[in-house]
């Protein structure tokens, strides 16, 4: 589903997306919803350390970006979304190069259109935990949010304190980031995936 940084000394733009992501889940739970697929909440930790939770577990579950040997349950995941730009309004996706999945983000953004979530962008973005998926070749998506005062104010600094969240705006991501899992787990197909990357071991190699 969704994931954000955890541990005892997190600042809290990045407790934001952990308090956002269980919220979504609370949603669907409390709709009674019943999706046809597993939907997953992933907290990881040691992204500053060179995305240590999330590399280890996609490593573990799913294939080494080493060497591209993939693991079973690759071919069992639809897609993962990323939310870690603090407390600011989601305002769109992503797309990580992924054209195909464009007409579907769309239609599922246009409920949110109204709230000013409305750009979908084919650019990749770095620096976040969608990038240990992305480089397996599964779909991970980073979401476009506001920076408020992330880079500017609070990031990595002692006033990143829970004063400066946006509760309204955590909301507002919370209900986005549910309706994202909610389809994702009910569509007959999985979302469409960019191609396999190559191994990491022969990038920049000569043929």
């Amino acid at each position: 589903l969704i994931k954000q940084k955890r541990g005892p000394a997190r600042p809290a733009a990045f407790r934001a997306g952990c308090a956002v992501a269980m919220e979504a889940v609370r949603i669907l739970q409390t709709i009674g919803a019943r999706p046809r697929r597993t939907i997953r909440l992933a907290l990881w930790t040691g992204e500053e350390q060179d995305y240590f939770g999330s590399l280890g577990y996609v490593e573990k579950h799913f294939g080494d970006p080493k060497t591209m040997t993939l693991q079973p349950e690759h071919a069992k995941l639809s897609v993962y979304f990323n939310l870690d730009n603090g407390s600011g309004r989601i305002r769109g996706v992503n797309l990580q190069g992924n054209e195909a999945v464009r007409t579907i983000f769309d239609t599922w953004l246009r409920p949110f259109n109204y709230i000013g979530a409305t750009t979908l962008t084919t650019l990749n973005t770095g620096g976040t935990d969608h990038l240990s998926f992305d480089r397996v070749g599964l779909p991970g998506f980073q979401f476009i949010q506001d920076e408020v005062e992330y880079d500017s104010m609070t990031h990595h600094t002692n006033l990143d304190s829970y004063e400066r969240l946006q509760p309204n705006d955590m909301m507002k991501n919370a209900t986005i980031a549910a309706a994202f899992a909610y389809l994702t787990a009910n569509r007959d197909e999985k979302l469409p995936r960019n191609p396999l990357p190559v191994p990491a071991t022969g990038r920049g190699s000569t043929q």
